[in-house]
């Protein structure tokens, strides 16, 4: 490696450290932050808590569990200068006495780990051992880990945020939510864990489960369909429970129709109806934290509404 491309990294590397080091700025409420959050199931994550404007301990609120944590709250800190902008979307909401008064836990995601904490790890055993091999190698890094990632979520941190914060602790009042691959893992998370969560929102799900570069004519029958054979079995009881998808057609969105059609079907052969189960198609939005910001509103609504 020559000098100048070291000294390059370095300052990147440094650029990287200070850029996490930051609190994100919000324009309505107040960020807590718990840095390196140990855990004995996954490695250390940085966690962001929200707390709305005019928070008391006086009174308790619901909680929502978000993943991607460090693309949630400020643009200015994030890698492609993006977010959710979930204070603005949440604060308004409450302000206006729309939904009930919440918290936002934002967990960090584990930058190269992402994919081996996010894909559900339980239909690994059923895909096919070529394309198993596949998965496990290149994408989780030999790793898979959405099992303990889980566990790190529902046994240390929700202890301890309901220790620390004036929450409501039931399942009534625990919502789990994220894109992409953090889409997935959330409805991973609320088969898991149906005493624990009452809600699920996925936006952008990553219904075909493997990388862009992967996706092909094989991609549904050897992954994607044994997801849907474990979501048969394991969908919480729908009377208990609430679930939101979304998606577009741009970029890597352009991919999900087909995929989440299939999920659909599936939800209404569970028992699933308008009251506690939303699909909405976005025609001309992209896969980006700037997409989901602009309807995060909708979820929020359908999950939260008091």
């Amino acid at each position: 490696m020559n000098k100048n491309l070291k000294i390059i990294i370095f300052y990147l590397l440094i650029a990287s450290s200070n850029i996490s080091a930051q609190i994100p700025k919000v324009t309505n409420g107040s960020i807590q932050r718990f840095e390196n959050f140990k855990s004995q199931y996954v490695d250390a994550h940085n966690i962001d808590v929200w707390l709305p404007d005019g928070y008391s301990d006086q009174e308790k609120y619901a909680v929502l569990y978000m993943h991607d944590g460090n693309m949630l709250y400020d643009a200015q800190i994030t890698w492609n200068k993006q977010s959710w902008e979930v204070d603005e979307v949440a604060g308004r909401l409450i302000a206006d006495s729309k939904t009930q008064k919440f918290i936002v836990v934002g967990i960090w995601n584990n930058n190269e780990y992402r994919h081996s904490e996010y894909f559900p790890q339980k239909i690994i055993k059923d895909i096919p051992e070529a394309t198993r091999k596949i998965i496990v190698e290149e994408q989780l890094l030999n790793k898979p880990q959405a099992d303990n990632y889980l566990k790190f979520i529902v046994k240390e941190l929700k202890p301890f945020i309901d220790k620390k914060f004036s929450t409501k602790k039931n399942q009534k009042n625990t919502f789990i939510a994220g894109s992409s691959m953090g889409g997935l893992i959330s409805l991973y998370a609320i088969c898991e864990y149906p005493k624990v969560f009452g809600g699920a929102a996925c936006l952008s799900t990553h219904t075909p489960m493997i990388m862009k570069e992967k996706i092909s004519q094989y991609t549904d029958i050897d992954v994607a369909s044994k997801f849907r054979e474990y979501l048969i079995i394991n969908l919480p009881n729908p009377k208990k429970h609430k679930i939101y998808f979304d998606y577009g057609d741009q970029t890597l969105d352009s991919f999900y129709k087909p995929f989440q059609e299939k999920i659909d079907l599936i939800m209404i052969e569970k028992g699933y109806t308008s009251k506690n189960w939303l699909t909405k198609f976005f025609p001309g939005k992209d896969h980006s934290e700037k997409a989901w910001h602009e309807r995060l509103d909708i979820p929020l609504l359908f999950l939260l509404k008091k």
